[in-house]
């Protein structure tokens, strides 16, 4: 089967049958990226959840005191790593780039977070993320201590638990509808030290 360049398996409704809160949503991504992400255009087949789950998204991504807008995109990389979800692995791990303001730092964490030098709040929250995602029954109430440990609060705690959860239903929805990563993603700047 021929893959379409946007990749999916269900047929996306032209933008302009969109309601007006989505149509709003592909013009300021082309306005702020320079192109609306193919997980919209395939979300926007059932229009009322790509509402609701951008939305959750947003609210996820809100970086606080001691969980920064990285440390959130690192969280999305580790659980997309594990669930080898090639979407979500480019477009977060250009996220993360754009974060950290470099590449080559975001790139170790995506491929390989223990090999990338992380300090032991991120190395933690990498851990507890992966093993959420790989070995959800034997988190238990140390996990969330050794958090405490490295400075979350509870509310930050509980951000780590449902980023991750939610880029596991993420993950799992990219795989099961066939998304590709938008070229543009894969164009981002791979200078050396960027």
């Amino acid at each position: 089967m021929a893959v379409q360049e946007t990749g999916w398996f269900f047929p996306a409704p032209e933008e302009s049958e969109l309601p007006e809160n989505l149509r709003k949503l592909f013009a300021k991504a082309r306005e702020n990226l320079g192109f609306v992400p193919n997980v919209f255009h395939s979300y926007a087949y059932r229009p009322e959840r790509l509402s609701a789950w951008f939305a959750h998204y947003r609210q996820l991504h809100e970086p606080t005191e001691s969980l920064s807008a990285a440390d959130r995109e690192m969280i999305a990389v580790v659980v997309s790593m594990v669930n080898g979800c090639v979407y979500c692995l480019v477009a977060h791990g250009t996220d993360l780039a754009d974060a950290l303001g470099d590449r080559v730092e975001a790139d170790r964490i995506t491929l390989d977070w223990r090999r990338a030098g992380l300090d032991e709040k991120r190395a933690r929250i990498c851990e507890y993320a992966e093993k959420l995602t790989a070995r959800p029954r034997e988190c238990d109430p140390a996990d969330l201590e050794g958090l405490r440990e490295v400075g979350l609060t509870d509310e930050e705690i509980w951000d780590v638990i449902e980023i991750a959860a939610m880029y596991n239903f993420t993950n799992r929805m990219a795989m099961a509808t066939g998304h590709l990563p938008n070229r543009e993603y894969h164009r981002a700047d791979r200078s050396p030290g960027s």
